[in-house]
């Protein structure tokens, strides 16, 4: 392990941005005004959240406070904080991709479809919404 320098609020924050934290920002929509607070979601459901003290300056972090910053904000390791501040490395870890989510079959569709239509649980699933829709009105539209 190399000899590191100590901590600032200005590496906290440059951590944050280059792994690509967002900002929280308050209900009026500013970012939120006591502390620099940024959030990280994950693709195991958690949400990362840290708090930088303003202002973000060159003040050092005291050895413990840095330690459980690290471990209980940031969850990576001093040598990746490292790499990423210096060298723009972003740490390995599955950060939640912000697509938008796929619209559910409404379940009253499903029901719908499995009781009048006759279709099974596999059939469904390989379905979309309009798709499921489209089918049910079919059937509803047949004289047959």
């Amino acid at each position: 392990m190399s000899r590191r320098p100590a901590p600032t609020r200005d590496d906290h924050d440059t951590f944050c941005t280059v792994e690509g934290w967002e900002l929280v920002r308050g209900a009026t929509g500013r970012p939120v005004a006591h502390h620099r607070t940024y959030e990280l979601p994950l693709t195991d459901g958690r949400v990362l959240r840290t708090r930088i003290s303003k202002p973000v300056d060159s003040s050092t972090y005291g050895a413990s406070m840095w330690s459980a910053i690290l471990r209980d904000q940031l969850c990576v390791t001093s040598d990746e904080f490292w790499r990423c501040v210096q060298d723009g490395e972003v740490p390995a870890r599955d950060v939640r991709v912000t697509e938008p989510p796929v619209a559910a079959i409404p379940l009253g569709v499903v029901v719908q479809l499995k009781r009048l239509v006759g279709l099974d649980d596999a059939e469904i699933a390989e379905m979309t919404k309009d798709e499921a829709v489209d089918r049910l009105n079919a059937h509803w539209g047949d004289p047959g």
